[in-house]
């Protein structure tokens, strides 16, 4: 099912070109290093000069990201036919201005924080998500099978709270759909029993190897906070349950993800955010041709709470340890 226009907002030709405009301005900052403190201050001050509309969507969401906790802002200033070949590595990232990844950045001082992860594509606040030949049953950004639903880095106690992936390129077919699913709409459909089970530290999620942080495979639930609006931890290929109900109850859980589920199929120039607290997502399957021309999207993620992450935050800095 495709995200009605309720989720989706398009920006006018007038806010593009303003958009334009104000990322190219901030370039020369820092010479142009995303993550130079200095870098991120300015977006944070030409923030205040972003058109109003796109200001207004951004700060509405921020507040509350609606029953389906993901939205679609279309037009951004993304000029495909100037673009590079699309990277081939899993490791590749950005890591100087451009003008869409500082539409990233600006975004994200918005919704809080850029936050990076040092296991993760090297701490870049930009990262690139692109097919890698060799990776395509990968079950993360480098594949290009189905990949399940998942919270975005579920495992960690400071995972983030939004997810912003803009898109640069789109696959040669148009058919590869960002999937997302919110549990404020599954909610109504899980039974008591279900819900209790979600609710109880009964499952365990896996970090990938590279965060290589065991301690952090503790038991927990799937379902916290507010009993009217839970906050969603889960991971569908990495979370596993601990007991007969709670197998049962996740079961249920994927079950339901997958028939309520919205497909956007992503343009470039679309600005794809999820609010990681209340919904998952996922991609649909899509043949990667490894020409210079496949599916790119460059990613950031946000920290509501920038605070909360202080401890692991070395020199008060945005890449967390």
């Amino acid at each position: 099912m495709l995200l009605t226009t309720a989720d989706t907002h398009s920006l006018s030709v007038a806010d593009a070109d303003q958009l334009r405009v104000l990322a190219r301005s901030i370039i020369p900052v820092a010479r142009g290093r995303l993550d130079a403190p200095p870098m991120i201050e300015a977006c944070r001050q030409a923030a205040a000069e972003l058109p109003a509309s796109f200001r207004r969507m951004l700060k509405t969401f921020q507040r509350d990201s609606g029953s389906r906790g993901s939205m679609v802002i279309s037009g951004l200033p993304v000029d495909e036919d100037s673009l590079p070949c699309t990277p081939q590595t899993s490791t590749s990232v950005q890591l100087m201005g451009t003008v869409p990844a500082l539409l990233l950045m600006l975004a994200a001082v918005q919704l809080g924080e850029p936050v990076a992860y040092l296991p993760e594509k090297g701490g870049a606040l930009v990262q690139d998500v692109v097919p890698v030949k060799g990776k395509e049953e990968f079950q993360g950004n480098a594949g290009s099978v189905q990949l399940s639903f998942h919270n975005e880095n579920a495992f960690h106690v400071h995972r983030p709270d939004f997810v912003m992936l803009l898109c640069l390129r789109a696959d040669h077919e148009r058919v590869a759909g960002l999937r997302t699913s919110c549990i404020r709409e599954v909610m109504p459909f899980l039974s008591e029993a279900d819900v209790a089970a979600l609710s109880a530290p009964e499952f365990v999620t896996a970090a990938p190897p590279s965060f290589g942080t065991a301690d952090r495979a503790a038991p927990g639930p799937v379902l916290s906070g507010s009993p009217e609006d839970p906050d969603l931890c889960v991971d569908l290929s990495a979370t596993e349950p601990l007991t007969a109900r709670a197998a049962k109850a996740l079961e249920e859980l994927g079950r339901l993800f997958d028939e309520l589920a919205n497909t956007a199929v992503l343009r470039p120039g679309d600005l794809a955010i999820v609010d990681n607290r209340v919904a998952v997502h996922g991609r649909t399957a899509f043949r990667p041709r490894y020409d210079g021309a496949d599916r790119w999207l460059q990613r950031t993620f946000v920290l509501a709470d920038f605070r909360r992450s202080r401890l692991e935050r070395p020199g008060d800095g945005h890449v967390i340890v």
